[in-house]
Formats: C-alpha cells, sequence, structure tokens
C-alpha cells in the first residue's frame, strides 16, 4: 500500500509548497513593499534576509507537515492502513 502511496505523497508534497510560497508572499507583503529578499541578491541587509528565510522556513515547515500528516490520515480512512510508521522510535 505504500507503494501507492507514495506518488500521491510526492504530487501532495509539490503541492503544498507551492502553498507555502503564496502564504508567504502575502505575509511579507504585510511586512515590506518589496518582494522577500534572496541569497542571490547582492544588495540586502543580512538581517532582513535572515527574517525572510525563517519566516519563509517555518512556514514551509508548517504547511508541509500538516498537508502530509493530513493526506496519512485520510489514505488510512480510505483504505484502513497507515502509509508509515505508528510513532516515533524510542531514543
Amino acid at each position: 500500500m505504500n507503494a501507492v502511496f507514495t506518488p500521491l505523497g510526492i504530487v501532495l508534497g509539490l503541492a503544498s509548497g507551492q502553498l507555502a510560497k503564496k502564504i508567504f508572499d502575502k505575509l511579507w507583503g504585510l511586512v515590506d513593499d518589496e518582494e522577500a529578499p534572496h541569497p542571490k541578491h547582492r544588495e540586502v541587509p543580512f538581517v532582513k534576509m535572515l527574517v525572510a528565510l525563517v519566516i519563509q522556513g517555518a512556514i514551509f515547515r508548517l504547511v508541509r507537515g500538516l498537508v502530509d500528516h493530513g493526506s496519512r490520515h485520510g489514505w488510512r480512512k480510505l483504505t484502513g492502513a497507515w502509509p508509515g510508521e505508528e510513532r516515533p522510535e524510542p531514543e
């Protein structure tokens, strides 16, 4: 069953990345009138770039995690099988 879920997970992962980008762009528009700084930009204040990257990373990770976990729950409801591990490994 995991072999069938994997392509679905990849597609949803790509879609969640696009969604996270749109959320970040909207949020950054509230912070600054200019587009968010990127590492490729030469003349950008380091702190501004750092803040943008931290916010962007947090939004990406949050959206990706919620979509992944939600899709796994949906898969379980649909098929009765959980695609992945049941719980974290003990340390």
